[in-house]
């Protein structure tokens, strides 16, 4: 059976879509294949949301709208088996993969370069995405709705998808990381491991919230909390000192130039 949706690569993000859009009913099940690689992810795939799976690129391929969920370093050994996709829609998260580079495999197609992230697996995701001169509004509007099922959608220019890359696409990464130190401190400081995990978790997930709905900037907030000679400004002298803000913004651009790297042939 022909697929509305085709994606190609059966991982982490490409469940992630796959398990949101056959939950809020954006696709049935039988309207979506996957193709992977790897015969027990193919298996789970199948029994875990009734989707069609194969492992061949070029069946998948056969499908209104084609998803690239593969790593950036396996897309030339995915293309070849789609290089003459009859997709007319090709849809890439690929980190660094230019437009340019995608219309050189997949000329005369729509194509849509798409930045998701890991809170794409709770519905808290948020995706940019950016459109070739071929792309359609019908299918840019269905992109949209893809990502839509997995969290916000943004548009930018293309010049900028290494940046989003940098600082949302790689970004779930630095706030575990910063949870995980919180909670450390927390242990170091007398709390209980569990406690000082769920009290790091909720308040960091609470202020992006608060943060989200009041569209206070980030230095309101922190102002709001930070009294004469209390606690946290204490605290903040210590993170200024050390370094943290220098050491978030450099992260940002090192993952940014990884993209750029990644892009290049």
């Amino acid at each position: 059976m022909k697929a509305k949706l085709s994606i190609i690569g059966g991982g982490v993000m490409g469940e992630a879509i796959l398990s949101r859009l056959v939950a809020s009913h954006i696709y049935l099940p039988s309207d979506v294949c996957v193709s992977d690689p790897m015969p027990e992810r193919r298996d789970l795939l199948a029994k875990k949301y009734g989707v069609q799976v194969t492992p061949n690129n070029l069946i998948a391929a056969e499908a209104e709208i084609l998803l690239l969920a593969v790593k950036p370093q396996s897309l030339n050994a995915a293309a070849i088996g789609l290089a003459n996709a009859p997709a007319p829609c090709i849809v890439s998260i690929l980190a660094g993969v230019t437009l340019a580079q995608l219309e050189v495999m997949f000329p005369s197609k729509s194509i849509i370069r798409a930045m998701p992230n890991t809170p794409a697996q709770v519905g808290a995701g948020v995706t940019a995405i950016a459109a070739n001169a071929l792309a359609t509004k019908e299918h840019i509007e269905a992109v949209r709705q893809i990502f839509g099922a997995v969290g916000k959608v943004v548009d930018v220019a293309e010049s900028l998808m290494n940046a989003v890359t940098g600082l949302s696409g790689s970004g779930p990464a630095y706030v575990a990381l910063m949870v995980e130190a919180m909670a450390d401190g927390g242990v170091a400081a007398g709390l209980p491991r569990a406690i000082a995990m769920e009290l790091a978790t909720q308040t960091v997930l609470g202020t992006a919230q608060l943060l989200s709905e009041t569209k206070l900037h980030p230095a309101q907030l922190k102002d709001q909390v930070t009294s004469p000679a209390g606690t946290t400004i204490a605290a903040i002298a210590q993170l200024e000192k050390s370094g943290l803000r220098s050491a978030m913004i450099e992260a940002v651009l090192a993952a940014t130039r990884r993209a750029e790297e990644l892009g290049k042939p």
